[in-house]
């Protein structure tokens, strides 16, 4: 949309790119857009912050002109305590309301405001710290989370910090340079030919997990091999018998196999905190699905419930949502276990890294037909092999490899998912 563009309830005005999907998000009233507040393309836009201003119909160019006079320093209007809670979960809510009205009377507030995230006025009332005693390092002096944990740590040095006159802006640190601007320079300076392909945020926090989970979960893992032709015949009676009403895939049997295993063995069924161990009454099984933007981990949710229609069903219309980022916030985010499986890539064999919080996931490999003895007999069969990734914290050795022993149970006679 434009400013001036008429806008009625239900128009989609914009689209907002997540950590993991980009959401359309839809006017909630009705109106006229009068300022646009954030150019498209901008990146980080802070929950919060207004990214247009929509005039109702008794509104006109004179009440915008009146708002940005009574602006202080371009600091963000206050909202109401509703509309905060609303906006602080605009990530969850896609349908949230990104827009600010103009009304005179609200416009005139805003000097005796105190900025702070909600988080940050969260962890001073846990700590019994005044928040009025902080000085906010963010936009327009706005309080933050490390604000307050700065505070709880050398609360000398943040009252000093308070006491001294503001005289000059405060400059940030310069950051070291990153190792991918060092290998630019490199490969600027060797004359190498190449073409720089924008990171989007997927790939960023996917980068960014990804690097924290090495560096911080200890990693253990566990191989089994499972012998699948039972488990190709049966899949194969079922969907001729279903005469195109739904296909089901190997990967359908491999989630209904974790998620009755993490049943019947819930000590797999965990994730590490300084606290405690939680361990999950129910199989929420996270699949990684490729996507043009980068790894997304749709969500399964209460697999060992579902038969593996509904599973076939719900994982088709997962992914294709994913795919084309279309995804809500609680379709992808949480999960109790993950599948990552490479086989139809034809993937022998290979290790996942954990999606934290989670404890386990399970790589998954191509079926490959090879000779094994079977009562003293050489025969082919078909085996896949799987490698169980754990957070050796919550999930050692000896756990894993008995959650494998019943997983293998499972696969290997798959009609036993259906008692």
């Amino acid at each position: 949309k434009s400013e001036g563009d008429a806008i009625e309830s239900g128009d989609v005005i914009a689209e907002i790119e997540t950590d993991k999907a980009t959401m359309e998000v839809e006017a909630v009233d009705e109106g006229r857009v009068g300022q646009i507040l954030i150019d498209e393309g901008t990146e980080n836009v802070a929950v919060n912050e207004p990214i247009a201003i929509l005039l109702d119909e008794d509104e006109s160019e004179d009440d915008l002109v009146a708002a940005n006079s009574n602006d202080t320093g371009g600091a963000t209007p206050p909202i109401n305590e509703d509309a905060s809670k609303a906006s602080t979960n605009q990530l969850d809510n896609p349908e949230s309301k990104p827009v600010q009205h103009v009304h005179n009377d609200t416009a005139s507030k805003t000097d005796s405001r105190l900025f702070a995230s909600p988080l940050a006025r969260r962890l001073a009332k846990q700590n019994n710290i005044e928040i009025e005693s902080v000085k906010g390092s963010g936009p327009h002096g706005r309080i933050v989370k490390a604000d307050i944990i700065a505070f709880i740590e050398n609360p000398k040095t943040a009252e000093h910090a308070q006491s001294q006159p503001n005289i000059h802006p405060a400059v940030s640190p310069k950051p070291a340079p990153a190792v991918s601007q060092d290998a630019t320079k490199l490969f600027d300076m060797l004359g190498m030919d190449y073409e720089a392909l924008p990171n989007n945020n997927i790939k960023k926090v996917t980068a960014k997990r990804l690097l924290e989970a090495k560096q911080t979960i200890p990693h253990f893992y566990l191989t089994i091999e499972c012998q699948i032709d039972q488990l190709l015949a049966q899949r194969k009676e079922m969907n001729d018998k279903a005469n195109g009403a739904y296909k089901i895939s190997v990967n359908d049997f491999i989630i209904k196999a974790s998620a009755n295993a993490l049943k019947a063995y819930p000590a797999a069924n965990v994730a590490w905190t300084d606290e405690a161990t939680l361990q999950f009454k129910h199989s929420d099984i996270s699949v990684a699905v490729a996507t043009p933007n980068g790894l997304i981990t749709p969500i399964i949710k209460k697999a060992e419930t579902k038969g593996l229609v509904d599973i076939s069903t719900e994982m088709k219309d997962l992914a294709g949502r994913a795919r084309e980022g279309k995804l809500k916030p609680e379709e992808y985010q949480g999960g109790t276990f993950s599948i990552s499986n490479l086989g139809m890539f034809g993937i022998n064999e290979f290790s996942a890294i954990i999606n934290p919080p989670q404890s386990c996931i399970l790589a998954v490999g191509a079926g490959i037909q090879k000779p094994f003895v079977n009562n003293g007999e050489m025969a082919i069969g078909t085996f896949m092999t799987c490698t169980l990734s754990t957070d050796n914290r919550t999930v050692d050795g000896a756990v894993g490899a008995e959650f494998l022993q019943i997983l293998k149970q499972y696969i290997e006679s798959p009609v036993s998912m259906l008692l």
